[in-house]
């Protein structure tokens, strides 16, 4: 495990997450697990995840018949699941039961549609990193352009109790 009091560069996760390493950070499961690989990730900085935006995902028949486009809530959704896998591998949370719930959105900004057959690039930095409450900063872009853009906020608490 990385010494992260160090004053050393900052820790990088080495290689890429696969869908495994993903589902082990996120409670997330189909069809709302949004991320499907890691790129990269430094610890307590940013981390860059792939969306393969597919034809077959169970949204496109609805949004919009004739003109498949990814909703931006989704896009948002994406981002925030990045966020958590962040979160959670900066944290040390994998394995602790914590889950990391949206607390605000602010600013999102949608530059141009998502349609099937694209990947989806998730970049997502820390704005501000607490225990409890973290604020991040993302973009989301297809082909090195820009899609989509939002910052937010979210909180690091236990699941619900039955």
């Amino acid at each position: 495990m990385p010494d992260r009091t160090s004053a050393a560069a900052p820790a990088s996760s080495g290689v890429p997450f696969d869908i495994r390493r993903v589902m082990a950070a996120l409670p997330h499961r189909f069809p709302m697990l949004l991320v499907d690989r890691v790129e990269e990730l430094v610890v307590d900085e940013k981390i860059v995840a792939t969306k393969a935006v597919t034809i077959n995902e169970p949204f496109f028949a609805g949004h919009f018949p004739g003109r498949p486009i990814m909703p931006g809530v989704l896009i948002v959704e994406a981002l925030a699941q990045a966020a958590g896998v962040l979160a959670v591998e900066s944290l040390g949370l994998s394995g602790s039961g914590k889950l990391v719930y949206f607390m605000a959105i602010d600013g999102a900004k949608f530059r141009t549609p998502v349609e099937p057959g694209v990947l989806l690039s998730l970049e997502v930095e820390f704005v501000q990193k607490r225990t409890s409450v973290c604020k991040f900063a993302g973009r989301a872009l297809v082909g090195g352009k820009l899609a989509a853009e939002a910052n937010f906020t979210a909180m690091i608490a236990d699941p619900p109790t039955d």
